[in-house]
């Protein structure tokens, strides 16, 4: 396996994605690179992401999953803790994210 496939994680609208990856943050999904970033661009500033991988496997010769859990901070609310499962595809220009979902946990009682 050729880098670190799971070394993704931006909050800057950049995340790199194949041209048709299906993404699905908070809202209703998209599908490819302009929908990523009008995502994150809908996102306020000082918004960060801390995130730690919980499992990643190998589905195939360049295909990695990964489920990972992350903590959006802002700067003006309470963070926001989610479950992130991500396919990510080896290409020519490197790692890039073929499918992105978002599951958002309910907060501990």
């Amino acid at each position: 396996m050729r880098g670190d496939p799971l070394r993704f994680m931006r909050v800057d609208g950049s995340l790199p994605t194949v041209e048709d990856a299906i993404f699905q943050g908070l809202r209703p999904y998209s599908v490819g690179r302009q929908g990523v970033a009008d995502y994150y661009d809908s996102q306020p500033l000082g918004m960060t992401a801390e995130y730690r991988i919980l499992e990643a496997r190998q589905l195939a010769d360049g295909l990695v999953l990964g489920y990972l859990s992350v903590d959006f901070a802002f700067t003006d609310r309470a963070t926001i803790v989610v479950n992130l499962s991500v396919l990510v595809k080896d290409t020519k220009e490197g790692w890039r994210i073929s499918h992105y979902q978002v599951s958002r946990l309910a907060p501990a009682a």
